[in-house]
């Protein structure tokens, strides 16, 4: 009987070793690493750092996938050569680019899509329709972005409720650039929606270029003509920022005025806190991060994956951040410096 035992855990211990190291050998084969590029409009921009932190942190998490992050030194052709040459190498499996020129850079993901590379694109559509987040080529992967026309009528919808009970109401418009294909649409979007309103009145619109030196220039030009306004309506936290600066010093209490930008910057969500600006429309760059990630890993491992991934619906809180929204979630500080 002790002979039979001891042959009987023999076997049983050949027997385990033996499904142990299939088993390891089954994972080893399910967990091929990915090589997956990160293509940055700006890899010096802290928008696009907390991109890639979200692309890190799924990346840890899933365990078989490695990341690395290129420079596009916000330079459309740089970004475009970039692509070619990923495609050339055949290091990567999987693209998430964070486009410099959404038109332009559209022939060169086709021909990475054509050599079977997975692409994804975050924060901007590629093709020639702003307004849509639906693939307007062939095969991409996922977009994983938010509708510029829709956050934008959001954000001056807000001005127009503040401006109800106000003849007239001045408001100053900061924008990125209007020669900015997204800019220009956004700036539209503001002035289609202030424009059945006879009492608003448009008294000015700075170009901020996402500076806060020069919002705050701009800004301090326009009280030098304009010290009575009454909402300051933007698209970038950073404008904001040098809007307060400038209206500080012109003694302007920015209490009393309503501002709102957009980014949702933990530098916003502090002022909101503080009482010095209304609102901000949310971006969530380390979630989109994550979700781009998992969307490029999905597409490798042969799930489906849903083309359409709304960056205003995947937050930890609503888009439009106002004090509210972080009264009712006290924990939420934003996703990125600013």
């Amino acid at each position: 009987m002790p002979r039979m035992t001891s042959y009987g855990f023999g076997v049983t211990a050949l027997c385990a070793g033996m499904a142990v190291a299939f088993a390891m050998n089954a994972a080893t084969a399910q967990a091929a690493n990915y090589k997956i590029a990160f293509l940055a409009a700006s890899s010096e921009n802290g928008f696009n750092q907390a991109i890639y932190d979200g692309i890190k942190k799924r990346a840890a998490k899933l365990g078989n996938v490695d990341v690395e992050i290129f420079n596009g030194e916000f330079n459309a052709e740089k970004q475009y050569n970039q692509v070619e040459d990923l495609v050339a190498s055949k290091k990567f499996q999987a693209i998430i680019i964070e486009p410099n020129d959404t038109v332009g850079i559209a022939n060169a993901l086709k021909d990475a899509i054509a050599a079977n590379i997975k692409v994804v694109t975050e924060l901007f559509p590629i093709g020639p329709k702003l307004d849509t987040l639906e693939p307007q080529i062939p095969g991409l992967t996922a977009t994983v972005a938010a509708n510029p026309a829709i956050g934008a009528k959001a954000e001056a919808e807000g001005v127009v409720k503040y401006c109800e009970k106000k003849d007239p109401c001045n408001v100053v418009i900061m924008i990125g650039q209007k020669i900015y294909p997204f800019d220009n649409l956004r700036y539209n979007t503001f002035l289609d929606t202030l424009k059945p309103h006879a009492n608003i009145k448009v008294v000015a619109t700075v170009e901020g270029s996402y500076d806060e030196n020069k919002s705050m220039a701009g800004m301090q030009d326009v009280l030098q003509a304009h010290k009575d306004i009454n909402a300051i309506l933007s698209n970038a936290d950073q404008h904001v920022t040098g809007a307060l600066i400038a209206l500080k010093d012109a003694g302007i209490d920015p209490k009393t005025l309503y501002i709102i930008g957009g980014g949702a910057s933990q530098i916003a969500i502090k002022q909101i806190r503080d009482g010095q600006v209304t609102a901000t429309l949310a971006y969530f760059p380390v979630t989109t991060g994550e979700y781009g990630l998992q969307a490029a890993v999905d597409a490798l491992d042969g799930k489906k994956v849903d083309p359409v991934i709304d960056a205003d619906k995947i937050g930890a809180v609503p888009a439009l951040i106002d004090k509210a929204v972080l009264d009712a979630h006290p924990d939420f500080i934003g996703e990125w410096a600013q």
